[in-house]
């Protein structure tokens, strides 16, 4: 996500971090490189503009403290105008009573699967959602919502077989759903694929049937400026009240992000970054900014790990592995875990200076193929091998590589690399402040979404020589970092 936008951020940046003075005339070529990389990640031409500008007129103005230096006050303020740019704070969905929530947009970005992952969302937020399918144009739209809905739980209002009028079908869902004890309606309306005024009189119908207390566009990240032009139009027509943006995973330049609070006025308030039910966040200005410029979201990383992993697996794997006992169950356990938080480059992306470690990588060196055959060589091993590798002579490999489908070469260099790896963590002296700080997250303070980190010194009061030199974007010479020799990340990349 935003990696071209920070790469090229960065690149100005490191100009920027050099000046010992501040001047309009030494910070304008610097500018000038940010200006273009906005408009290379399809920021609208005027949000581009006028975001320079206050930049520019933040920088050479008395803001610039006299005991920071100059030019990491300019990365700050950068920092701070690209949060306002996003929308300032986090926006909650307004649900009070009687809480409807319409969900419109174009065809192809994604508006029914998030209709499910929304209704998921709330439900985890002790809610109790409602499905209502209302597209009554796409084929096997309504078909579809009932398959979702059963997926995430949630029961669903159908229209009456051959149903083919929107208004009607809104109405007939209104009356049953007051029968239910359901406390919140999520209803999927029709796209089309292009706003046309067939789609705008048929929303606006419903939303005068209705009257939403939220009004929410659904718009695909990944068509730029389009997903801009298409925001506007919705808003003029029936009054969004938030957007919610899907498919970011997949958008290189995030214009779209960067664009749609400035033209629209409305506040971005979820965003999708992947296909699973549960893969919609809150969005959060202070920490996309922080995102976009490399600077990570350990935040977000951690509400990720706090919801999906079991906290007691996770540290019997990690007690194991110090005591040196890890073995290949063990690893399988952990690399599942792992797995629940999404794609592997999705999760590494929240770490701070992840962007520049990512360049340093093998080529496909995050492709989730990789951890796939990593899965089935482990799985083509008997339960005695994969608790004793010492069992593992050449006979066994070669059976091994043939039962996952790899080479004979794959799965030596990734018993070597376990081996490496489980050897490096067992140390009892070098590790042991890594063996306390890991223990110390179990009483991790909570952290809030505005940013605002807590207490880390039981994770890095001084017990990780390599913390720093990771945060910046340098691969450590030792230590379980991404790309030492026996590092954790390593098994899933080294092996070819």
């Amino acid at each position: 996500m935003f990696s071209l936008l920070s790469d090229k951020l960065d690149a100005a940046f490191r100009h920027l971090r050099g000046l010992s003075k501040i001047s309009e005339d030494n910070i304008a070529d610097a500018l000038k490189e940010i200006r273009l990389a906005l408009l290379e990640a399809d920021v609208e031409y005027s949000v581009a503009r006028n975001f320079i500008n206050l930049v520019k007129e933040r920088a050479i103005g008395e803001e610039v403290l006299k005991t920071v230096k100059p030019g990491e006050q300019i990365v700050k303020i950068f920092r701070d105008e690209l949060a306002n740019l996003l929308g300032g704070e986090e926006v909650a969905l307004n649900l009070s009573p009687p809480a409807r929530i319409l969900v419109a947009g174009l065809n192809g970005a994604g508006k029914t699967t998030t209709c499910a992952k929304l209704a998921l969302r709330l439900k985890k937020e002790g809610r109790s959602p409602v499905l209502i399918a209302c597209d009554l144009v796409r084929p096997a739209a309504v078909e579809q919502l009932v398959a979702l809905a059963a997926q995430v739980d949630v029961p669903v209002i159908t229209p009456n077989p051959g149903e083919k009028n929107a208004l009607r079908a809104i109405k007939d869902a209104l009356r049953r759903a007051e029968g239910m004890q359901q406390d919140t309606l999520i209803i999927d309306t029709a796209g089309r694929q292009e706003v046309d005024e067939t789609l705008i009189d048929e929303l606006r119908k419903v939303a005068r049937e209705l009257r939403p207390q939220e009004t929410l566009l659904v718009a695909d990240a990944a068509t730029g400026q389009q997903a801009v032009r298409v925001a506007h139009t919705f808003h003029e027509a029936v009054g969004i009240t938030g957007i919610i943006l899907t498919k970011l995973d997949g958008d290189a330049r995030g214009g779209a992000a960067l664009s749609m609070r400035a033209i629209t006025g409305q506040p971005i308030k979820f965003i999708g970054e992947g296909e699973k039910p549960d893969m919609l966040s809150p969005f959060v200005p202070k920490r996309m900014a922080d995102r976009i410029l490399g600077m990570g979201d350990i935040v977000g990383l951690v509400e990720k790990a706090a919801e999906k992993i079991d906290q007691d697996s996770a540290m019997h794997g990690v007690t194991r592995m110090m005591s040196g006992e890890f073995n290949f169950e063990d690893f399988l356990s952990q690399m599942r875990m792992m797995q629940k938080l999404g794609p592997l480059e999705g999760i590494l992306g929240l770490l701070p200076g992840f962007s520049k470690i990512r360049k340093q990588l093998p080529q496909g060196a995050l492709d989730p193929k990789k951890l796939k055959r990593t899965e089935a060589i482990v799985l083509s091993m008997t339960k005695a091998e994969r608790r004793n590798d010492k069992l593992l002579i050449p006979s066994r490999r070669r059976r091994i590589a043939k039962g996952a489908g790899v080479t004979e070469i794959e799965v030596n260099r990734f018993i070597k690399n376990f081996r490496d790896m489980k050897e490096m963590m067992g140390g009892k002296g070098k590790n042991a402040g890594l063996m306390k700080a890991m223990q110390g997250m179990k009483s991790m303070p909570s952290m809030s979404r505005d940013g605002e980190m807590p207490d880390l010194s039981a994770l890095v009061g001084g017990e990780f020589p390599n913390w720093g030199t990771q945060a910046r974007g340098k691969i450590p010479r030792r230590g379980p970092g991404l790309n030492s020799a026996g590092g954790f990340g390593s098994l899933f990349h080294r092996h070819r």
